[in-house]
């Protein structure tokens, strides 16, 4: 492995480390660049997400930019449920506009599996989405930095 392909910080984790993966990770998928997200996961990571299968960064890329044409608006925040050694939990809230204006609040569970340089080699999505008014949007953009670190509502 080559220091250009080690995605600090690496396994075995601590909890300020798995702190500084979720952070990192939220704040690259607030970018709503797939080339750069992509770029955190292996060459031949695995994913589910909700009921799509995707295998490999080609395909991470190209469900990321699917996404994120359909999901407009899309505002992230994401928190540390539990960490091991190479393994992170979380939970997850987005918000996003159709192209119908329909607004959308999604709540999820990610499981996030770790090689030794840091990128992750398995993720799995399960995402709920919920039908919000406009007025309702409480994630507005990327988080703020005196926001780090504040819990997500339940609902």
């Amino acid at each position: 492995m080559s220091n250009s392909q080690v995605r600090p910080p690496v396994p075995p984790f601590t909890h300020a480390d798995a702190l500084a993966k979720v952070q990192a990770a939220e704040d690259a998928w607030n970018t709503r660049d797939p080339d750069r997200v992509a770029l955190a996961y292996t060459e031949d990571s695995v994913w589910r997400n909700r009921d799509t299968f995707v295998t490999g960064r080609q395909q991470i890329r190209e469900f990321l930019a699917g996404k994120w044409r359909r999901e407009l608006d899309y505002a992230l925040r994401k928190e540390l449920w539990s960490y091991g050694d190479d393994r992170i939990a979380v939970r997850f809230q987005y918000e996003w506009r159709d192209a119908d204006g329909g607004y959308w609040r999604s709540y999820g569970n990610e499981l996030w599996e770790f090689a030794a340089d840091g990128l992750m080699r398995r993720r799995e999505a399960s995402i709920n989405d919920v039908p919000i008014k406009a007025e309702e949007r409480r994630i507005l953009g990327p988080r703020l930095p005196e926001e780090r670190g504040v819990l997500l509502p339940l609902a």
